[in-house]
């Protein structure tokens, strides 16, 4: 077993981990290593898998797990989330960080975070959707939105309700990562920063208080990596899964996994917060077909282009807690014969109440965890409640003027009518995870993390993607995790070796 020293290691290089080596790095006293459990196929596109970096699809190739549970899904690759979604950013509500001030302080405010959000949509070249993206169904789904009296809003800033276009991360078809935009060239040169593909995160060595090591493997061979700052940003699946395997986690349930605890942190692992919906399906006309199948000869048909930002009467104030997404094109499981293609239109809760869970299945790295996403499991009803009253939204898009020449309603029952077996039968996710380590004041014996990512009981260990926050944005996670990346970066570099 070898060993090597680094100023900072950094265990995960998806969207926030990407952010947190290449800003820290940026003080070329500092030396960092990035550590990424799949690929890394630099910082040129041309060596990147076309699939990869096709943003019209939601590539499966770089994945931790296949044939699983679709709340599963997760990147396993140099840029990780960015790589494999839909290539969206918007940004959530006043709501939101009013939730994340009160867990972490003054930094969390919408004021505080702005500088960092307005970096994060620099440096990956966020742009607004360019009109010829736009398919016939993208252009009625606007003029539905305006016609039941949504407004058009910046879904890129805080603000109302109402509809518009996402920020993209793309250009002409052609998806533009976090490795890409934040690992680039000239960042890759810096002699102070090293970058580790194909190699999984293992453990923490923890000792008196201190990380005194982390173990990593490459084929299988490990290596112990020491530092004097360790940043997990794993993700909100993989970070808890890490320090649990670290010893860092729930005594009880640490020793029934057979790993000796190490720091007793009941909530590492707990509050798994993600976003379900349910797609209503419509029967496209022929002439609809015909449009979408031109515009995928193209090369610009997107599935997704129109968002609307809803409140359902549960929606916190300054805020809302549904997503309505009318989409239109090839579907994005199964398949249907040439020339015909999947419409419906979405609701998604984006302020759910219920609370899931990350447990181990083993002490090994290579055994996936345990995930409890917990779906409508509030006792109380209310994300049922939401999900009723975003699919009555949903249709109403399908039933108006500008929709309902292009799309019919199948028969049966309104879906926000139907039992509560049935709709949980249909549910999806959005695929923003958050929460599993979750900062809190001193006071909440269930936070893992304070205000800057430290985790409680361990001197030298932060945390810094999405699972530290302890409520999910009532947006997209990408822009929003991007931004928190580069706010903890900057107080790390403020206190160095802490």
């Amino acid at each position: 077993m070898t060993a090597d020293s680094y100023d900072v290691v950094v265990l995960g290089g998806g969207v926030a981990g990407c952010v947190l080596a290449s800003r820290l790095s940026e003080d070329r006293g500092r030396s960092v290593c990035l550590v990424e459990a799949g690929p890394d196929y630099g910082p040129d596109p041309g060596g990147w898998p076309a699939r990869t970096l096709d943003a019209r699809a939601l590539p499966r190739e770089d994945v931790w797990e296949r044939n699983v549970p679709v709340h599963r899904f997760r990147g396993r690759v140099i840029g990780g989330s960015s790589c494999v979604n839909g290539c969206w950013n918007t940004w959530g509500s006043a709501a939101d960080h009013d939730e994340w001030e009160r867990a972490g302080g003054p930094r969390w405010s919408s004021a505080a975070m702005e500088p960092y959000r307005a970096a994060a949509v620099r440096r990956m070249g966020l742009r607004t959707v360019p009109d010829r993206e736009l398919s016939p169904w993208s252009r009625a789904a606007l003029e539905a939105a305006r016609e039941l009296g949504h407004r058009e809003v910046d879904m890129g800033l805080p603000g109302p309700p109402g509809h518009g276009l996402p920020l993209i991360n793309s250009v002409d078809g052609r998806r533009w990562n976090a490795a890409l935009a934040y690992l680039d060239a000239d960042t890759r040169r810096r002699p102070n920063l090293t970058v580790l593909g194909d190699s999984v995160a293992d453990r923490l060595v923890l000792h008196g208080g201190r990380v005194e090591g982390v173990v990593v493997r490459a084929d299988g061979v490990p290596r112990t990596l020491r530092a004097g700052l360790y940043v997990v940003a794993s993700g909100a699946f993989g970070s808890p899964a890490l320090l649990l395997r670290s010893g860092v986690g729930p005594a009880d349930q640490l020793r029934d996994t057979g790993i000796d605890p190490a720091v007793d942190l009941p909530g590492v692992g707990e509050n798994l917060i993600d976003q379900p919906g349910v797609f209503l399906p419509l029967v496209p006309t022929p002439e609809l077909d015909a449009a979408l199948a031109e515009k995928e000869h193209a090369g610009e048909l997107y599935v997704n282009r129109v968002l609307v930002r809803a409140a359902s009467e549960h929606a916190p104030e300054n805020g809302w807690d549904l997503h309505i997404l009318p989409s239109a094109g090839p579907p994005l499981f199964g398949s249907l014969p040439p020339g015909r293609y999947e419409a419906g239109v979405s609701a998604f809760l984006v302020k759910p109440v219920s609370r899931g869970r990350v447990r181990l299945r083993s002490a090994g790295p290579d055994e996936s965890p345990a995930i409890d996403p917990a779906f409508l499991s509030d006792p109380e009803g209310r994300d049922m409640a939401v999900l009723r009253s975003g699919l009555a939204t949903a249709r109403r898009f399908a039933g108006s003027a500008a929709l309902r020449g292009l799309a019919a309603l199948p028969e049966g029952p309104p879906a926000h009518e139907l039992p509560e077996a049935e709709l949980r039968a249909r549910l999806g996710t959005y695929w923003h995870p958050v929460g599993t380590c979750a900062m809190g004041p001193a006071s909440d014996p269930t936070a893992v993390v304070d205000g800057e990512g430290r985790v409680r009981g361990v001197a030298n260990l932060r945390v810094a993607d999405a699972s530290v926050l302890p409520t999910v944005p009532a947006a997209n996670t990408q822009l929003p995790v991007l931004a928190v990346a580069e706010m903890l970066a900057a107080a790390m570099a403020a206190a160095p070796g802490s």
